[in-house]
C-alpha cells in the first residue's frame, strides 16, 4: 500500500519540476508566445492549488481508496494527452486537467497514510512521503533535462502512462477500503475556498507574469481575501466543513503550515533561478543542468532514509529547526554565485547543504502538519498542508521573478543581468528562510516543549 502511494505521490511532483527544463523545446516546436509558455505550467499550478482543499475532503466523505484510484486515472489520461497534443492549447487543456488529478492523489495519499499507520510506523511512513516529495522535485530537473536533450520534452509525460498503468493494477487490490464517513458536502464552502485560492494563486502568477502595473493582480488579490474570509465564516458554521477550523487550534499545526508555505516559497525559487543560471551564463545544455542537480538528489535521499532514527534521538523540533537552517544556509551560500564562478565550489557544494537541509526538514514539517489531528480530520490536514504547500510554490515564484526583473533591468545585458537576477532572487529566498526560522522558534518549538 505504501509503496502505491509513494509511487503515485513522486509521479506528481515529479510532473511538477519535469516540465521546467523542456520548455524552451516546447516553445521551439509549436512557436509558442510567452504568454502561452507561461500556461503550460500555470494551468497546472493554479487548479491544482484552487482544488486541493475539495479534493482532500472529498477522500473523507466518498472513501480515500475510490478518489485516490479516481485521481490517478485523471492525472495519467492528462499525461498522455499532453505527450500526443498536436498543438499547444490542448497542452494547456492537458495541464489543467492534471491539475485536478493532482489536487485528488496528493491530499488523498498523506490521508492514507495518517489513517494507516501509528506511532513509529507513521513516522517512517511520513519520511518516506517526505523523500519522494523532495527527491521527485530535484529529480525532476534530472528527468526532464535528460528526456528534453535526449529524446524529447514529450518523453517526461510519456513516462507517467505506464507508472500510472501499473499503479492503477495494484490500487484495488492493496489500498484499504473503509475511511467513508457519513454526512454531506460543503458545497458552499468548496466554492468559497475554490475562488478564494484559486484568485489568489492568479493574482500571483498574472503579477509574475505580465507585471505589477496593471490593476488585476490587485483586483484578483482583492477578490481573493473578500472570498477567503468568506470561506472561514462558512466553515466555522457547516455541520461538516471542508476545513475544521480546529486544526489552526494548535501552534504546532499552524506553525508548520506557514513554515512549509515559507520553505517552498524559497525552494521554488531554487529551483527555477538555479536552473535558468546553468543554462544561460554556464551555457549548460538541457540534460547537464538536469544532471547538476544530482549532488542536492543523493544528499537528499540518504538524509531521508536516515530521518526516522535521527528524529528517535534527537526529537522532531531539533531536526526541523537543524535541516532549514542547514538549507538556508546553502542557498545563500549559491546567492553569492558570479558568472565566473566555478560549478563544483559556488553550486555543487551549496546543492548539498541544500539537500540535506531538505531532507531533514521535510519530514517532520509533514509530521507537525497533522500532528494531534483525528483520523476523521485525516484528508482535511493533508488538504491544508499540500494548499500551503502549493501557495508557498506560487507566491515564492511571483516575488522572486518581481525582485529578479527588478534587478536585472539595472544591469548589462547578458550574462550579467541573468546573475544578478538569480543573484537577488535568492537572496530573497534566502530571507523566506529566515523568516521560517523564526515562526518555527517562536510557535514549533515553544509548544513541543511544553508538550
Amino acid at each position: 500500500m505504501l509503496a502505491i502511494v509513494l509511487v503515485s505521490y513522486f509521479m506528481i511532483i515529479l510532473d511538477n519540476s519535469v516540465i521546467f527544463t523542456g520548455l524552451p523545446s516546447l516553445q521551439a516546436e509549436f512557436g509558442m508566445s510567452a504568454t502561452e509558455l507561461a500556461w503550460v505550467q500555470d494551468a497546472y499550478t493554479l487548479v491544482f492549488g484552487g482544488l486541493l482543499l475539495v479534493g482532500a475532503r472529498a477522500g473523507d466523505l466518498l472513501g480515500r481508496k475510490p478518489v485516490f484510484i479516481t485521481g490517478l486515472i485523471i492525472f495519467s489520461t492528462a499525461s498522455l494527452l499532453i505527450a500526443i497534443a498536436p498543438a499547444s492549447w490542448l497542452i494547456i487543456a492537458a495541464r489543467a486537467l492534471q491539475g485536478i488529478g493532482a489536487a485528488i492523489v496528493a491530499p488523498s495519499s498523506l490521508a492514507l497514510i495518517t489513517a494507516s499507520f501509528e506511532g513509529e510506523e507513521r513516522n517512517r511512513a511520513v519520511a518516506w512521503y517526505s523523500a519522494a516529495a523532495g527527491i521527485g522535485a530535484s529529480l525532476g530537473m534530472v528527468v526532464g533535462g535528460a528526456a528534453a536533450s535526449l529524446f524529447s520534452w514529450r518523453a517526461g509525460f510519456f513516462i507517467n502512462v505506464p507508472i500510472g498503468i501499473a499503479m492503477l493494477l495494484l490500487a484495488p487490490r492493496f489500498l484499504p477500503g473503509g475511511g467513508k464517513q457519513s454526512g454531506r458536502f460543503d458545497v458552499l464552502g468548496a466554492v468559497a475556498s475554490m475562488l478564494g485560492v484559486g484568485a489568489l494563486v492568479f493574482a500571483i502568477l498574472f503579477g509574475a507574469e505580465f507585471g505589477w502595473d496593471s490593476p488585476v493582480p490587485y483586483l484578483s488579490a482583492a477578490f481573493a481575501l473578500v472570498a477567503l474570509a468568506l470561506f472561514v465564516f462558512i466553515e466555522s458554521r457547516a455541520a461538516q466543513p471542508i476545513v475544521p477550523l480546529q486544526l489552526f487550534s494548535s501552534p504546532v499545526r499552524t506553525g508548520a503550515y506557514v513554515t512549509r508555505l515559507l520553505y517552498l516559497a524559497s525552494m521554488i525559487g531554487f529551483f527555477y533561478f538555479t536552473s535558468q543560471f546553468l543554462q544561460l551564463v554556464f551555457g549548460f545544455t538541457p540534460v547537464q543542468a538536469g544532471l547538476a542537480f544530482l549532488p542536492m538528489t543523493i544528499v537528499n535521499f540518504v538524509v531521508a532514509l536516515a530521518i526516522p532514527r535521527l528524529v528517535r534521538r534527537f526529537g522532531g523540533t531539533i531536526i526541523l529547526v537543524v535541516g532549514v537552517v542547514v538549507t538556508l544556509a546553502g542557498i545563500f551560500w549559491l546567492s553569492r554565485v558570479t558568472a565566473d564562478s566555478s560549478y563544483l565550489v559556488s553550486v555543487a557544494l551549496p546543492m548539498v547543504l541544500i539537500g540535506a537541509g531538505q531532507g531533514l526538514a521535510l519530514a517532520p514539517l509533514t509530521s507537525f502538519g497533522i500532528a494531534g489531528a483525528d483520523a476523521s480530520d485525516a484528508g482535511a490536514a493533508s488538504g491544508v498542508l499540500n494548499t500551503f504547500h502549493q501557495i508557498g510554490s506560487s507566491l515564492g515564484l511571483g516575488i522572486l521573478v518581481a525582485i529578479g526583473t527588478a534587478a536585472a533591468s539595472s544591469a548589462t545585458a547578458g550574462a550579467a543581468a541573468v546573475t544578478a537576477e538569480v543573484s537577488t532572487a535568492l537572496l530573497g529566498a534566502s530571507a523566506f528562510l529566515a523568516i521560517a526560522t523564526a515562526v518555527i522558534l517562536f510557535t514549533i518549538v515553544p509548544a513541543t516543549r511544553r508538550r
